[in-house]
């Protein structure tokens, strides 16, 4: 780990209520809170995607998201996040290069998930108004146990993947994945279910 310390995870004011869902608005008083992270943030992911191996990756991103990621976790870099603190990571993750993790609304990972390479996880968008357009829309993502997300898909915000679930390569998956499916396409949609014997 480098000379940065891991920090407590800030949940109070505007990061509950981004974790809480809906809208912040861009002229928030307390968004200079956020920038402060966000500029943490980009500090730090040059140093996590300068790693040499993966126990380096493993402990830089644990400064970014103020969280021992464990052990049994992998990080392949490049990694991407905006954000960072509000990225909760479970055991015996594997996460493929070049991934982007945009987490402002919560990305909950939890244990023995799968994710290729060049996954987009986006728990932000804007509301369509043009006058609120540069507002946050939040909402938060949940990647349950034994989850597998294929090379290139994206999941956007709301979305649960279910336990066991499977998301084929290049889905966009707008909405919840039930546990032991498969789903593809764009939109993603469920192919069949899972079984242990296919």
């Amino acid at each position: 780990m480098s000379e940065h310390k891991l920090m407590s995870k800030d949940h109070t004011g505007i990061f509950d209520r981004m974790l809480a869902g809906g809208v912040i608005a861009n002229d928030d008083p307390e968004m200079k809170k956020v920038w402060a992270q966000i500029s943490r943030t980009i500090k730090l992911s040059a140093e996590l995607n300068s790693s040499t191996n993966v126990n380096q990756s493993r402990g830089r991103l644990s400064e970014i998201i103020k969280s021992q990621i464990d052990t049994s976790t992998i990080i392949f870099v490049p990694f991407y996040t905006n954000f960072g603190q509000h990225i909760t990571m479970g055991r015996n993750v594997f996460i493929n290069h070049d991934c982007s993790f945009l987490d402002m609304g919560g990305i909950t990972i939890e244990d023995n998930v799968q994710i290729g390479p060049k996954v987009s996880l986006i728990t932000e968008n804007h509301p369509l108004a043009p006058s609120q357009r540069k507002d946050l829309d939040l909402k938060s993502i949940v990647i349950k146990k034994n989850a597998w997300l294929g090379v290139g898909v994206t999941i956007l915000p709301g979305v649960t993947v279910g336990e066991n679930a499977v998301v084929a390569a290049g889905a966009v998956v707008t909405k919840d994945v039930p546990a032991n499916t498969l789903v593809a396409g764009v939109p993603a949609k469920v192919i069949k279910t899972i079984t242990e014997d296919k």
